[in-house]
């Protein structure tokens, strides 16, 4: 209670969000009601918001308590009035605040007026001014959360990430959803371009179309340099599922895929990707399924390239194996979070991490007689 008085008044936020631990739900603290007992006391000033969700760290994973908080966003702010706005909401999955900058930019080709929630761009990513700004002036505001019950539509972008939002949402607000898998590679961004451009009513723009056009064009060009390639990926349910999906597209066969986060709906999602192109595959989630096991997997038959989180480059150091990272966390490199992974333009960048890789351990790695300055 006095944190929460000692935080509004030394640093006048206009909202508070609590969050619990491990030991917190172990003891059983009734967080919801230390909540309703500050403002009923008066130690939320008039206008300010505290908000809490519960996320034991004992239940699921990281994953999980995401999906916890931006249910909460909803449960406190959603509202529904008789006017409808002629807008769409986005509920973006864990991803980088770049990638939340390119859907904002791709619904703004569009024209279509979107609230993006949770939304970290301009707030994990602020330019150096030289000035302090203790908030930043970037991401989603209160009044755009409240709006989203008057919304169109519900996007929701990763079912583990974002469904159980968007469902909350429909029940409280009525506001129809559909889930889609984060637009990573050219089917995932296909499909979210589309169900944006049907949610709004709008034309899909030739500056999309074109940059459609590119990517199709670079992976025309990568294909005999990809083809075939064996890939063991790894981490979040949501970021791998169109992951494999691209993978795929660009005719590479994902043989080994890893999440520690559990839920069936992944190795269903999983299997209806590679059943077919990728019969070897060998794919597992849950609290079983870890580096350990991938590592296993890798030693028994070897792969041409790993994707996932900084925690992969002990296993390619171990078996010179070239190393694309993705994910969260990534904590040995610095400035990815600037560029993103969705969208065409996100794929480009993605597929040319992907090649690069591959290309530079041929350079390192064959004769004298065959390195060559050209492709």
């Amino acid at each position: 209670m006095q944190a929460v008085e000692t935080i509004f008044t030394v640093y006048n936020p206009d909202i508070i969000a609590v969050h619990t631990t491990c030991l917190s739900e172990t003891i059983g603290d009734d967080v919801n009601q230390i909540a309703q007992k500050a403002r009923d006391e008066g130690k939320v000033p008039a206008g300010k918001y505290l908000i809490h969700c519960n996320t034991p760290s004992y239940v699921g994973s990281h994953i999980t308590g995401y999906s916890n908080q931006v249910v909460s966003f909803v449960k406190h702010f959603s509202a529904r009035t008789v006017t409808k706005k002629n807008q769409v909401n986005v509920i973006c999955g864990w991803v980088e605040p770049s990638d939340m900058r390119e859907i904002k930019r791709i619904a703004k080709q569009m024209e279509v007026k979107i609230v993006l929630f949770p939304d970290t761009s301009d707030v994990l990513d602020t330019p150096m001014t030289g000035k302090h700004e203790f908030y930043p002036r970037g991401g989603v505001t209160i009044p755009e959360l409240i709006s989203t019950g008057d919304s169109k539509k519900t996007i929701a972008l990763g079912p583990f990430c974002s469904e159980d939002a968007a469902i909350q949402l429909e029940n409280k607000c009525k506001v129809k959803f559909e889930t889609l898998e984060i637009p990573i590679g050219l089917k995932a961004t296909d499909t979210f371009v589309t169900a944006l451009s049907r949610a709004a009513g709008v034309k899909v723009p030739d500056s999309i179309t074109d940059d459609r056009g590119r990517l199709v064009d670079m992976i025309t060009d990568m294909h005999k340099y990809l083809y075939g390639k064996r890939v063991a990926l790894y981490g979040d349910p949501d970021i791998l599922t169109p992951l494999t999906e691209f993978l795929l597209t660009l005719d590479m066969k994902p043989v080994y895929i890893v999440s520690g986060t559990p839920g069936k709906r992944f190795t269903e999602s999983i299997e209806s990707l590679v059943s077919n192109k990728v019969p070897e595959a060998k794919y597992k989630n849950g609290e079983r399924a870890d580096m350990f096991l991938l590592h296993q997997w890798i030693k028994q038959e070897g792969v041409d390239l790993l994707i996932g989180n900084s925690y992969g480059k002990y296993i390619a150091r171990d078996e010179n194996i070239p190393f694309v990272r993705l994910g969260f966390p990534i904590i040995d490199r610095v400035g990815h979070s600037y560029f993103p992974v969705v969208g065409y333009t996100g794929a480009m960048q993605l597929l040319t991490k992907i090649l690069g890789a591959i290309m530079d351990k041929q350079d390192a790695t064959c004769s004298e007689e065959k390195i060559e300055l050209v492709m």
